[in-house]
């Protein structure tokens, strides 16, 4: 693969309590729209979810929402995208998610967002897929997190031999040309790349 195609975003279905949140989640979607890359996500349009989706379509872009039946009023599903698919559960919601991803960017969430985030690195590690995985890290969100990856890696429970590649970006307009340079194999811009491995 030397081309993305579709990218899957991971986000809340809250907005947080910081205007920051929305603001780069209106300017991932603007920038997806704008490399003719479609927005692979979760379906709803309320929070994060729904910013970074309304964003690519008034950009002109488009959008497959992957939604299980009993998220669709909670959610509030989003009747303007131009794909949505109906799922049973969330098990079904995941996989249809990472079928039709070239990439993964994770941005600011709650638990659900964590855990399908936690789930594409694993597979990753296990060598199941090398898919380019992003965390924007808009306000320094997932710092946090990558410390407990360190602490993990200097108590050796991730050990020589399974680390894991991610893409951490602090900015929206950052994240679609890490994507590309990995895919690419072109080296990142080094004004715009951080390159983690744990």
């Amino acid at each position: 693969m030397t081309t993305i195609r579709s990218i899957c975003v991971y986000c809340g279905s809250a907005s947080g309590n910081d205007p920051t949140f929305t603001a780069e989640a209106t300017a991932l979607g603007q920038a997806m729209a704008a490399a003719g890359i479609r927005l692979i996500y979760g379906g709803g349009n309320i929070g994060l979810m729904g910013t970074v989706a309304r964003a690519v379509l008034e950009a002109g872009g488009e959008v497959t929402g992957v939604i299980p039946t009993f998220l669709k009023d909670r959610e509030i599903l989003l009747e303007e995208a131009q794909e949505t698919i109906v799922v049973p559960d969330m098990h079904s919601r995941k996989q249809i998610m990472y079928e039709r991803a070239d990439a993964f960017i994770a941005l600011p969430g709650g638990i659900g967002t964590l855990e399908e985030l936690v789930e594409q690195l694993t597979w990753s590690q296990l060598g199941r897929h090398s898919k380019p995985i992003l965390l924007l890290n808009t306000q320094n969100f997932w710092q946090p997190l990558l410390d407990l990856f360190a602490h993990m890696s200097q108590l050796g429970f991730i050990r020589p031999g399974l680390e894991v590649g991610y893409l951490v970006a602090d900015h929206a307009h950052e994240a679609i040309a890490q994507i590309e340079a990995a895919v690419s194999a072109k080296p990142p811009r080094a004004d715009a790349t951080i390159v983690t491995q744990f």
